[in-house]
């Protein structure tokens, strides 16, 4: 499974990390397994022809010969990991897989003596790091856009031809997680969460219960979240992004702010806009539960597409359920809308007019007046409707592994598990079997011109009687 690292500007940290002890000392003998020259000598190996400092003039010259401005972040790092239980690949193999990795990224196309210049080092039993210089050596600059999409088309070949765990491709449905230094962020300030954690959570249940744009934005700010909106010349809103009070970067002078499609991929306006439903106003817990397994069953008989928009509102019936959960069960049922968010983002394309998503939104109306329902009707209301969300939630389950999307399924059903353990903290008896939703239909799913050669590239010749480049920075 390829993965993209962090960009840098600087070759030679990264090779220190990369052929170093780690940061835990979970390294074991780094070593170059492929380059874009085959008789490259390794650092780690044969340190008296090549040291790391070497090899970083080597892979930084074509950027320093390119004519024109120089990109600010010019080091290309991806690392292709196995999964966990998969058999161990010799460096041959790793070698093999780095090859095809930058000629699918775009970075070295097989059989191109003018591509950019790269490494593939392993640490580990499990994985390997590429980097890459993003200057082509005819003076050129890549074109990687797509990069990581079309690596995992590649890496979904070596899975089949080796007999390795077969990954779910890449369909954008998965999690934004914070990067490592919003997490360090959050740990210098002492918060249980990052900024991008608590708005993901703040905007879905915003968006879950918005009647319409004004609602919406009006909704993140009572919840205390900043908001900036984007709107055209003529005052259409057409788009929004929001910071948590006191995040900010550039040493305090200014937000962090988040545009919605970078929190998640369906938080964008558009996306939000589909969410907006009349507001009702005599629904009770009693109507939704009844209403969400009503919707269960039709879940069943659904087609890709219909399915598509019922899971996505069920995702948002999460949200709220966890928002106005009572305290005792409120931190799993939230971790449970935490784990059904990638379920709720089924791929392909989908439609609105699902019944089983006119019920669920329905239920997520109704379940704004929880609180008051609740300390009406004690843990009694509160248990029904968890069972109700097990049933809805197994339900998606089953749909999803219909559709063969298993990254879905498996959300779906570690959402399930922690619905399950919330029923338990109300003292109830567990469900004895699992109501099921019939049958479940599966359906098929539907730079720059070349600049002239540049000159004065320094270029690796092994030579076994004479030692490598000097030692320079």
């Amino acid at each position: 499974m390829p993965k993209k690292a962090k960009s840098g500007s600087t070759t030679v940290d990264l090779l220190d990390y990369l052929f170093g002890p780690g940061e835990r000392d979970e390294h074991t003998d780094p070593h170059l397994v492929a380059a874009w020259d085959a008789d490259l000598p390794c650092p780690a190996r044969s340190p008296e022809r090549m040291t790391l400092a070497d090899l970083a003039v080597l892979l930084d010259a074509p950027v320093q010969a390119l004519r024109g401005p120089k990109p600010e972040e010019h080091v290309w790092h991806v690392a292709v990991r196995n999964a966990p239980g998969d058999r161990r690949l010799s460096d041959a193999q790793w070698a093999e897989v780095a090859a095809v990795m930058v000629h699918a990224a775009g970075i070295a196309e097989h059989g191109d003596g003018q591509a950019c210049r790269w490494v593939a080092v392993r640490h580990a039993d499990d994985h390997i790091h590429i980097a890459a210089t993003l200057a082509r050596q005819d003076g050129r600059r890549p074109r990687v856009r797509g990069d990581i999409p079309a690596m995992h088309t590649a890496a979904r070949a070596f899975e089949a031809r080796w007999g390795l765990t077969s990954m779910s491709p890449l369909d954008r449905t998965a999690r934004r997680r914070p990067v490592t230094g919003e997490a360090e962020k959050a740990a210098r300030r002492g918060l249980a969460e990052t900024a991008r954690e608590s708005l993901q959570r703040t905007v879905r249940t915003a968006a879950a219960l918005a009647h319409g744009d004004a609602d919406f934005l009006d909704r993140l700010r009572d919840a205390g979240v900043r908001v900036r909106e984007r709107r055209d010349d003529g005052g259409t809103l057409v788009g929004y992004a929001v910071a948590l009070p006191g995040d900010r970067a550039d040493r305090g002078s200014r937000p962090v702010w988040f545009a919605g499609s970078t929190l998640a991929y369906d938080l964008s306006l558009p996306r939000v806009r589909e969410r907006f439903t009349p507001l009702v106003t005599d629904a009770d817990w009693a109507l939704a539960e009844h209403r969400i397994r009503e919707a269960a069953l039709l879940l069943g008989r659904a087609g890709q597409d219909e399915g598509a928009g019922d899971v996505a509102a069920l995702g948002d019936l999460l949200a709220v359920a966890a928002a106005h959960a009572p305290a005792v069960v409120r931190d799993r049922v939230q971790a449970a809308a935490d784990a059904f968010e990638q379920a709720a983002r089924a791929p392909g394309a989908r439609t609105l007019e699902g019944r089983a998503r006119a019920g669920w939104r329905a239920s997520a109306c109704a379940l704004e007046r929880a609180p008051r329902a609740a300390r009406g009707g004690g843990a009694e209301l509160v248990l029904t409707l968890l069972l109700a969300l097990v049933e809805a939630v197994e339900a998606a389950a089953d749909w999803h592994r219909a559709q063969a999307f298993r990254a879905q399924a498996k959300a779906a059903a570690d959402a399930a598990v922690l619905l399950r353990e919330a029923a338990g903290l109300t003292g109830a008896r567990p469900l004895a079997t699992k109501p099921r939703a019939g049958r479940v239909v599966r359906t098929p799913g539907r730079g720059l011109p070349p600049a002239g050669p540049v000159t004065g590239v320094p270029v690796w010749r092994p030579d076994p009687g004479r030692p490598g480049p000097s030692r320079t920075r």
